[in-house]
């Protein structure tokens, strides 16, 4: 598809990022798979080329393994270059305590690491994916890009997360209408451990719940009880069949379950900051 086939505004906003783009040698993009690190990169294979846009993903144990599995799809799909790291958060307790600013050590650790690679690839620049909507949210890892001079070409260019949906609709990535899926460790109450066992125990009981069609999910995780966060729309289908995934969801390590009625909130972990 070419930019020309899209509307003025969003062919300015591309425009921009060509710009921003080819004004550089090249990019090493912290790859999540998620639908803005995704953009970047692809943007990054388009602009700059094959041999100077290298993804970079982490499968760290807060890392779904569907999630590991689409970012190979989309690099395959799109031929663009793929390494795959292990980065070493979960050793450093003050990851792994889980302050408020977890985040931050998390991102810190994944920074530091990319920023190694440039000894491969001299004169490229390490990319996030963070867009401008994300200024406006507590998110630490930013502050640890600033740290570790990542650049964001969607904040430099102020891309939003609905333009960001809107070119990767255009350009036909299949993670376009993706949900957002933040890390497993987002799931656990600040200042509660994070640990591999929790960290399984998440994303076996979401992909319990993925598979009675549920796309869009947290489970909370509270020690040893867990709350489920499903779309506000689908909390009647899930009560519907709600004895029978709860005891699919408990057979994988939680003593009780709870059906949260207010529906998924993103960052709801967050408020306990506020509070």
């Amino acid at each position: 598809m070419n930019i020309t086939d899209i509307n003025p505004a969003l062919k300015e906003k591309l425009s921009m990022l060509d710009n921003w783009f080819r004004q550089r040698k090249g990019s090493i993009v912290a790859f999540s798979g998620g639908i803005d690190s995704t953009i970047v990169l692809y943007l990054a294979r388009k602009f700059q080329g094959r041999d100077h846009a290298i993804g970079v993903i982490s499968n760290s144990e807060s890392l779904k393994n569907k999630d590991l599995h689409l970012a190979q799809t989309v690099c395959a799909e799109f031929d663009i270059q793929l390494k795959i790291i292990k980065t070493d958060e979960l050793n450093d307790t003050r990851y792994s305590q889980n302050p408020i600013n977890r985040c931050f050590y998390c991102k810190d650790h994944l920074f530091h690491d990319l920023q190694e690679l440039k000894h491969e690839y001299p004169g490229f620049e390490v990319l996030s994916g963070t867009n401008y909507d994300d200024l406006g949210d507590y998110r630490p890892g930013i502050e640890a890009a600033h740290k570790n001079l990542v650049l964001s070409p969607l904040v430099d260019c102020k891309i939003t997360k609905a333009e960001v949906r809107e070119m990767a609709k255009h350009f036909g990535l299949p993670n376009w209408n993706k949900p957002a899926s933040p890390c497993l460790s987002s799931r656990i109450p600040y200042n509660q451990a994070v640990t591999i066992e929790k960290l399984k125990q998440i994303e076996a009981a979401e992909e319990i719940l993925n598979s009675y069609g549920f796309e869009d999910v947290r489970v909370r995780h509270f020690g040893t009880f867990g709350k489920i966060e499903v779309q506000k729309d689908d909390l009647e289908k899930l009560y519907l069949i709600k004895e029978k995934v709860i005891a699919e969801i408990k057979a994988v390590g939680f003593t009780h379950i709870d059906i949260d009625e207010e529906g998924l909130v993103s960052g709801k972990m967050n408020r306990a900051i506020k509070d």
